[in-house]
């Protein structure tokens, strides 16, 4: 079967396809409990639909597989009887990421209803090919794509990693052990949610790991990344790039210095993560 086109990083003339990328990765970790992998981006400028309206992922594990063993298994959150049900979650998820954040840049980035869905259906897909845009948990990126060159030489313009920098600063302005310390609190919520999509018997945090190692792992090209257009659509012109998981596209998307910062930001995240793991 084709990939789904929303892992390509295409242009339709009408419309700017690439204003979904920008720190979907934080999403992620920034708000799974507040979790930080939030800030890589949505490709569409309309809203997300809501999460009841979305499918399972389409890999979900069958029931006839056994679970496999949990790798980073998380301490039981002393309050787990404090936290409201999954379906009312919302206002916890929003004084968590606002405590992180800052309301200014959560009003600004953060599509603020069914959070902890749309984040576990999003890490989810990052290792894959595809992130579905009806459940970006982010608002979209600002301005116009751009690319330089023409024919063989067009490429993605130097000046389009600007837009990423609200998401990146408010990246960079989280800090990971709060950020860990939110999530292990919700964790409950976010281990629900995997369920409910379709994964009874896995463990949402290994996953997580799982999302940012991919992501930690993009490739970092040294020059401006040339873009093919066979038709309507542009595409990565290498195609080691082109066949690379969703997540590790957002990152070639942001542009190397973007990606460098985010990757060293993701790397803090990620031991933080560990470290707060009970040892098996």
């Amino acid at each position: 079967m084709a990939p789904d086109p929303d892992d390509r990083p295409y242009q339709r003339p009408e419309r700017d396809a690439f204003a979904r990328n920008a720190l979907l990765v934080v999403a992620a970790c920034a708000a799974a409990a507040g979790v930080a992998w939030f800030f890589l981006g949505r490709l569409e400028s309309q809203p997300p639909a809501p999460p009841a309206a979305a499918a399972p992922p389409a890999k979900a594990a069958a029931l006839s597989e056994a679970p496999p063993a949990i790798l980073h298994p998380l301490p039981a959150p002393a309050a787990a009887e404090s936290l409201p049900r999954l379906a009312e979650s919302d206002t916890l998820l929003r004084k968590m990421l606002v405590a992180l954040i800052g309301r200014e840049a959560f009003e600004a980035l953060v599509y603020p209803s069914g959070i902890v869905t749309r984040i576990v259906a999003t890490v989810d897909n990052l290792p894959r090919r595809s992130t579905p845009r009806r459940m970006m948990p982010l608002n979209p990126v600002p301005g116009a794509f751009r690319t330089a060159g023409e024919g063989e030489e067009t490429a993605i313009a130097s000046e389009n990693a600007a837009r990423y920098s609200p998401y990146l600063r408010a990246l960079q302005a989280i800090d990971a052990k709060s950020l860990v310390a939110a999530y292990v609190r919700a964790y409950p919520l976010f281990q629900q949610a995997y369920q409910e999509l379709g994964f009874p018997g896995r463990y949402f945090n290994d996953r997580l790991i799982e999302a940012l190692d991919d992501l930690i792992a993009a490739p970092e090209p040294a020059g401006p990344v040339k873009l093919a257009r066979p038709k309507v659509l542009y595409e990565f012109a290498d195609p080691a790039l082109e066949v690379a998981s969703a997540g590790q596209k957002i990152m070639i998307r942001l542009g190397r210095e973007n990606a460098l910062q985010a990757k060293a930001k993701l790397r803090e995240i990620r031991g933080a993560l560990v470290a707060a793991s009970v040892p098996r």
